[in-house]
């Protein structure tokens, strides 16, 4: 099955980011996602907001950007998309969370979008569907061609723990606290097309494998396959999809920055014939788990690229040799505020250090919800 990649000359940007509705005093989750997307789409064509969606659930919606060349763009459109929502919203008593998970709401008693796909993938998915009570974050980053994508993607699989440790926001699940800096991570890659990506070969290997599941029916499109990293043919992009959704626009374009640059780093490497050979599938699944089990706190598997031998190397240590190697490109693309904002996070903890510290200074799990909506008002974090 051929499948055609939409050309992308530079390493465009957009983003995602997906919100819990709340009741701004109790905290409860509130099912008012179709009656607030109504409302919002009353001035566009065809009575759809272009920047707000349906999410799984009624509970939830999702915010994009528009194709963006920087950081900083995606940063100024996301907030202007989300105050038309606080517009909205604040009459209704609403409010909105980014994080993970809620941390007390329960998936059962959630009402499923009136989309007819959400409905198709509850009916066929069955228990794994009905617990995605969980909100994410998507980064997509412009690149040339198929081949390009396949390549790139391989080497992310390398970086993919960092971002989840630095993205983790789910400590809680349905009010108990899951021992994990990310229960959303777990809970999602329950879905049999969710989780790592297979190490592919190239564009045609990735055909092959969309053709297999397509043509035998466990499939009807190419977007049901839902990989922590894909390429997007449509877009042009990789897309990076293992971050949970962080409490702070400055926060989610800080990590988007990140991966634009090291997408731009990828593609750099890979026209110089110096990329990397891709990690090893066991060392990144490992990885991947004590990401999501410890956040920054986390020591990760580091293989010698000469001798192959392994070693334990610490979360942060890793973030900043990174951000010192992508410097270069950094200045290039003018990310440097977000690459520096990213070592941010490593001082000022990531949501679920920000969570827990509360919870362990006698806070409620209400306390918390009412902490991360500050927090998204605020654009910062806020140190418990």
């Amino acid at each position: 099955m051929p499948i055609e990649f939409t050309r992308n000359e530079r390493p465009t940007l957009g983003v995602e980011l997906e919100f819990h509705i709340v009741d701004r005093e109790t905290g409860e989750l509130v099912s008012a996602a179709e009656s607030l997307l109504a409302e919002m789409g009353k001035a566009h064509t065809g009575g759809e907001h272009p920047k707000v969606k349906h999410e799984l659930f009624q509970s939830t919606v999702e915010v994009i950007t528009g194709v963006c060349e920087t950081p900083a763009e995606a940063h100024a459109d996301l907030q202007a998309t989300i105050e038309e929502m606080r517009a909205i919203a604040d009459p209704r008593g609403l409010t909105f969370v980014s994080s993970g998970t809620h941390p007390f709401g329960l998936a059962r008693d959630q009402v499923v979008s009136p989309i007819t796909r959400y409905h198709e993938l509850v009916d066929a998915m069955q228990w794994p569907a009905r617990r995605l009570l969980i909100c994410g974050m998507h980064v997509h980053v412009g690149v040339q061609t198929g081949e390009q994508a396949i390549a790139v993607v391989n080497e992310l699989l390398r970086h993919l723990p960092l971002f989840l440790a630095l993205s983790a926001s789910s400590p809680y699940f349905e009010g108990e606290d899951s021992g994990l800096a990310s229960a959303r991570s777990k809970v999602f890659e329950a879905l049999p097309t969710a989780g790592l990506p297979p190490l592919l070969s190239g564009w045609v290997d990735f055909e092959a494998f969309m053709s297999t599941l397509v043509d035998s029916g466990c499939i009807d499109s190419i977007r049901e396959v839902w990989w922590d990293i894909r390429p997007h043919p449509d877009f042009g992009t990789v897309e990076l999809r293992m971050c949970d959704a962080v409490p702070t626009v400055a926060e989610a374009t800080a990590l988007a920055g990140l991966a634009q640059t090291l997408v731009a780093w990828c593609v750099d490497r890979l026209d110089a014939g110096n990329l990397p050979e891709p990690p090893r599938e066991w060392t990144v699944r490992e990885n991947r788990w004590l990401a999501g089990r410890y956040g920054t706190e986390a020591t990760l598997i580091v293989e010698d690229a000469e001798s192959g031998r392994s070693s334990r190397r610490p979360v942060p240590d890793l973030v900043r040799e990174l951000v010192v190697e992508l410097e270069p490109v950094a200045e290039r693309l003018g990310t440097g505020p977000e690459l520096r904002r990213v070592l941010q996070i490593l001082e000022t903890g990531t949501s679920t250090n920000r969570q827990r510290s509360l919870v362990e200074r006698g806070g409620t799990l209400l306390e918390v919800v009412h902490h991360l909506a500050a927090e998204l008002v605020a654009d910062e974090p806020n140190v418990v």
